[in-house]
């Protein structure tokens, strides 16, 4: 090589290094990536690394995992090494069988790192990747997160990439290395290197056109030398304005147009189907078509020959990009009809080279990109879908099929949060005037209903259509009718009101079994759940069992029903191994319902500064994808959080955001939440008659408003508001009330807080202390850590009151040292100054427990409750090994040196429960 000492070096190091490291080498066409990458690669086989290639395709830049595939074939006999959990991962992936639900990116991304552990543990391992700018979304973000966790291992990591293409890696946050063009005198040496004798004139040109340019310089001596005849040297290189990356396309265009028909023909077919580029083919067996009876293309310097197989391989990208741009569209589609044929195994690849062969309407080329469409949605490429479904519906032969397809597309568009998307695709299933169709209906109401709230119309729409679909005498369940219903459920959750329930419950009474199992679920849990939620529960826990059929969006439809009924948190870990994966390869909506319903949990389970940041993020990605209902929803969240903190000005301000914004479009579903807002800053801030007012324009007391979701959540809100203002009548209706329509049978947190509400109400001692010991020793309790404090906070003012101050001290300090973890201050301060009424000086922790984290102080809680460190991950959804880490730290901030000293140093009674 020559002119890269510094570059040579720097690799060297990398290979030679102890430890893992990732590089990415970014410059223009040509600058001399690949020969970076080769020189990298013979140095780590010298220095017995194996290395592993692999090289960004094109034409396979929307395939999700394809890039990854070619990394990975290699080592897949050691996945059957690895354990079941990480097994599985690959299995759905590569479609090895796999039937769970996809991986997120963080979970595959630790399953790839174990997996090259392993293999790195019997021999250094070094991963090479040229063109990267083509690896496709899925597969780039996994090898970010590789990249940035190599340290300590033994593997390393090289991307080359084009500076003028954007790519997943730009971002990635990996050390960059940039190529630049030679110095002067380096080009003259490897110009006199290659070219000797070359005329003084031809050399000058050369050297003024290649500005520094290495394949340039390769390639345009011979380009000026073999067409003199035609044009002199200054016609030839002398023209102003065309960059050069265009011009060496010229330099390759000249040499294919002396080929023959059938080599032109075999080199279209390598080029349209990724034959690597020269020693960085990245070659996945059997799935690359074989160029042969190329030697012509070879002998003039267009193609190299693989040492090790003797296969062709382009010599460089852009002759590949030549080869496709001479050829014309039908020599193109004879190219791609074979392809599909060297592929009849794969779905997706199969299914795109079909779709590019054929002109004209083919229903089996359409069946064929409906499945790849199925299958790559299921591996987590939504927009891979949308694509492909649009293509299927161009290809239908009859106008059902083309609607049918069109809406399946625009619904996942819909879900990426390509909203104007979505919409274009209504609007081409509409253009001839014909009447929408019930595909076209489920997206133009979708949109109307995320995009700006429009919960009447969209209704009027679903409604229609569902009575037409079961008017025409429909006898089995269909895709589209689902759709409709579960979009149906979902408008009238949002509306909010008992006289949208009642035609949502009419109509689908109608339908018998043409409505799903899983719909019934939903018409259950979120609509009222006090009348209808008995056991669904344990039906949504069922269904769970059958994630492996589950689409992503049942996933998130069956965890809002898991939230009306306080089940959230066991469902909480298969929502975050996808949530990424639904954000960043496109499923935006129901990456952003999932983002909802975790921090809902977050904020159940007492994780308030990570609720905050999961909410920030989720209004992030609301606003910028103009999901005006769901940034509403984002803001009436964070604004219950400010509350529950006392952040009582914030919470105002974000209260009444939501409620200009959702009150006037008849979204009861928000402004129950911005009721439920003034009702906790009130509470917060101690004015128990704001309080009672924002409480009783959710549901009067004494009963539960129909559809008023809010309406049983507040029901310890009620009857304390009602309480401190005098109205211990209406305090203990309510409370009776929550036990005569069975609340605690339908939830944990409202068997938590019905029981704080009978003991906070009854005038009897005995019937008061049995309802505070069901609360306070109920096995969900510690999940509801915010509702045990208040209630924790209402008994020790109790027992100071009933038995002495002595008596409350305890269960008042363990209502403010929750108060305290949570960052709920003004409760904090009202607990404190209860733990003084009872002749304490305030919180018994000492200095060593306020050093703790919430998050250390909460595994120490777990751990001194006896949870082993695998418990306490599950519950806290932290791995075993994070656990064992915090508890370290603890140990010396608490002046211990054991698990056993735990309770002790925490100031616990025996069998007291956790927090």
């Amino acid at each position: 090589m020559v002119g890269r000492e510094n570059e040579q070096e720097t690799l060297s190091a990398l290979v030679t290094d102890p430890g893992g490291r990732a590089l990415v080498l970014r410059g223009d066409t040509g600058v001399g990536k690949s020969a970076l990458l080769d020189y990298t690669a013979d140095i780590a086989t010298a220095g017995k690394h194996r290395v592993i290639r692999a090289a960004g395709v094109e034409a396979e830049s929307e395939l999700p995992f394809a890039g990854l595939h070619q990394f990975l074939y290699p080592l897949l006999t050691y996945v059957d090494r690895l354990d079941d959990g990480h097994r599985r991962v690959f299995d759905v992936v590569f479609g090895r069988g796999g039937e769970s639900a996809p991986p997120s990116v963080m979970t595959l991304g630790i399953a790839v790192l174990d997996l090259l552990s392993l293999a790195a543990s019997q021999q250094p391992l070094l991963l090479v990747l040229d063109d990267g700018q083509w690896f496709d979304t899925s597969s780039t973000e996994v090898c970010g997160f590789v990249g940035r966790r190599l340290t300590g291992s033994s593997v390393k990591l090289v991307v080359g990439l084009r500076c003028d293409v954007p790519s997943g890696f730009d971002t990635a946050a990996l050390t960059g290395l940039t190529v630049t063009t030679l110095s002067e005198k380096a080009s003259e040496e490897l110009l006199d290197m290659h070219h000797p004798g070359l005329d003084s004139n031809i050399r000058r040109l050369v050297l003024d056109e290649a500005q520094g340019n290495p394949l340039a310089l390769l390639e345009l001596p011979p380009y000026v030398r073999g067409r003199r005849a035609e044009r002199t040297p200054e016609e030839l290189l002398g023209y102003s304005g065309i960059p050069l990356p265009q011009r060496l396309q010229q330099v390759y265009g000249a040499r294919i147009e002396s080929l023959g028909g059938p080599v032109r023909a075999e080199l279209l077919r390598g080029a349209l189907d990724g034959v690597g580029a020269g020693t960085a083919a990245g070659r996945t067996r059997g799935t690359r078509y074989r160029m042969v009876h190329a030697d012509e293309a070879a002998a003039c310097g267009l193609l190299d020959i693989d040492p090790l197989t003797g296969d062709f391989l382009f010599r460089h990208p852009l002759v590949r990009s030549t080869v496709v741009q001479m050829a014309t569209p039908n020599e193109r589609r004879v190219a791609h009809a074979v392809l599909a044929g060297v592929h009849r195994e794969d779905v997706e690849r199969r299914a795109t080279h079909l779709a590019a062969s054929t002109v004209d309407p083919d229903e089996e080329v359409a069946a064929a990109l409906e499945l790849a469409a199925e299958s790559a949605t299921r591996r987590g490429g939504a927009l891979a879908a949308v694509a492909w479904l649009t293509r299927a519906a161009e290809l239908s032969e009859s106008r059902e099929d083309r609607s049918r397809r069109l809406g399946d597309a625009a619904f996942i568009a819909g879900h990426a949060g390509l909203l104007d998307q979505a919409q274009q695709l209504v609007r081409s299933d509409t253009a001839s005037g014909r009447q929408e169709s019930p595909a076209s209906v489920v997206t133009s109401a979708y949109v109307a209903l995320y995009e700006d709230g429009d919960v009447r119309s969209s209704r009027h729409q679903v409604l229609a259509a569902v009575e037409t679909i079961r008017d025409s005498g429909a006898r089995e369940p269909d895709e589209v009718l689902t759709r409709l219903v579960n979009l149906l459920l979902a408008i009238s959750q949002y509306a909010g009101d008992e006289t949208g329930w009642a035609q949502a419950h009419e109509v689908l009474g109608s339908l018998g079994d043409l409505v799903p199992p899983l719909s019934r679920i939903y018409q259950d849990a979120w609509g009222d759940v006090v009348r209808r939620g008995a056991g669904v529960d344990g039906r949504v826990d069922r269904a769970f069992a059958e994630l492996r059929d589950l689409e992503p969006w049942d996933v998130s439809r069956l965890a809002v029903a898991a939230y009306h009924v306080d089940t959230l948190s066991r469902y909480r870990p298969h929502l975050q191994r996808i949530v990424d994966r639904e954000v960043e390869t496109g499923a935006m909506v129901t990456g952003m319902t999932m983002l909802h319903l975790i921090m809902l949990d977050q904020i159940a389970v007492g994780e308030w500064a990570e609720a905050e940041r999961t909410g920030q993020r989720c209004l992030e990605l609301t606003t910028s994808h103009r999901h005006a209902l769901f940034a509403h929803h984002s803001r009436a969240y964070l604004g219950l959080l400010a509350a529950l903190r006392g952040d009582t000005d914030h919470a105002r301000e974000l209260q009444a955001h939501v409620d200009t914004w959702a009150r006037p479009r008849g979204i009861g579903f928000l402004t129950q939440i911005t009721d439920t807002i003034g009702t906790t800053a009130a509470l917060a801030e101690g004015d128990y008659e704001a309080a009672y007012l924002h409480a009783i324009g959710i549901t009067p007391p004494g009963t539960f408003t129909p559809y008023a979701h809010q309406a049983p959540r507040t029901l310890l809100d009620l009857v304390e508001a009602a309480l401190h203002t005098g109205r211990t009548e209406q305090a203990h209706a309510h409370a009776l009330a929550a036990h005569h329509v069975n609340l605690p049978h339908i939830s944990p947190r409202l068997a938590l807080i019905t029981h704080g509400a009978l003991a906070m109400t009854t005038t009897d001692p005995t019937r008061a202390t049995h309802h505070y010991n069901q609360a306070e020793n109920h096995p969900h309790a510690p999940h509801f850590p915010y509702e045990l404090a208040r209630i924790r906070l209402a008994h020790g003012t109790r027992l100071r009151h009933t038995h002495g101050r002595k008596a409350a001290r305890h269960t008042l300090t363990l209502a403010a040292e929750a108060f305290h973890r949570l960052g709920a201050r003004t409760w904090t301060e009202r607990a404190q100054a209860e733990l003084r009424a009872a002749g304490a000086a305030g919180l018994t922790s000492s200095a060593h427990l306020a050093a703790l984290t919430w998050q250390e102080r909460r595994i120490a809680d777990l751990a001194a409750g006896g949870l082993t460190n695998k418990e306490i991950g599950e519950r806290m959804h932290l791995s075993p090994r994070t656990v064992s880490s915090h508890l370290y730290r603890v140990f010396p901030k608490l002046g211990i040196t054991s698990r056993a000293a735990l309770r002790d140093a925490l100031g616990k009674a025996p069998g007291e429960q956790t927090v």
